[in-house]
């Protein structure tokens, strides 16, 4: 992942640890190629909305982040290194009363959880929560049972920015109304890259 003309691009390079097929690897080339060519031709008003709806959307992400302070009570349970840095483990239990200000929040006193935060940074390094009362998305289209969990890891890449490592959801779900399985998801990020493409000023004719 990677700002492209100022909002992120997601590029596939590998699939269960491997290399993509050659034909993969062109056709990923040729979607890079096309998302560039795009959003160099864009107006400035066409720009700056592209950018306007990923701010947006980073910052409901960060809003959802300052309500998890209000939702929980944390205990400081030890100490740990991870990836050789060391990191503040803390227990988080929801708190009595929480009055949740943004949709995403809502969710929030379904779970209970730990969080490994980085003693230098101040910026969660992983996050490890479990489902204490029925959660549902989308309308009773998904809801998972108590017992699920859910975690989420980050990595500084380049000691320059924290992005996402894995995100591991396990346990049981029902799909629908009827249709109740056992969950394994796994999405695993790797092998971060800077994209450098060419610039030029074109003096108008």
């Amino acid at each position: 992942m990677t700002l492209l003309e100022g909002s992120p691009y997601r590029r596939l390079v590998e699939r269960d640890d491997h290399p993509l097929p050659a034909d993969e690897q062109i056709k990923q080339e040729e979607r890079l190629q096309k998302s560039l060519a795009q959003r160099s031709k864009e107006t400035a008003v066409e720009r700056q909305r592209r950018i306007n709806e990923w701010e947006k959307r980073s910052e409901r992400d960060r809003q959802t982040m300052q309500e998890v302070s209000d939702a929980f009570d944390f205990r400081i349970t030890g100490g740990e290194q991870v990836d050789g840095r060391d990191v503040v483990v803390l227990e988080a239990t929801p708190r009595p009363g929480f009055h949740p200000q943004s949709r995403s929040a809502k969710l929030l006193p379904h779970f209970r959880g730990k969080l490994w935060i980085d003693q230098q940074s101040y910026q969660w390094v992983k996050v490890e929560a479990q489902v204490i009362d029925t959660v549902t998305w989308g309308l009773f289209l998904i809801r998972l049972d108590p017992g699920a969990r859910i975690s989420f890891e980050q990595l500084l890449v380049r000691n320059e920015v924290w992005l996402p490592r894995e995100v591991l959801v396990t346990g049981s779900a029902l799909i629908g109304l009827f249709k109740r399985l056992r969950l394994r998801e796994q999405v695993t990020y790797k092998n971060y890259r800077k994209f450098q493409t060419d610039s030029r000023l074109v003096s108008p004719e």
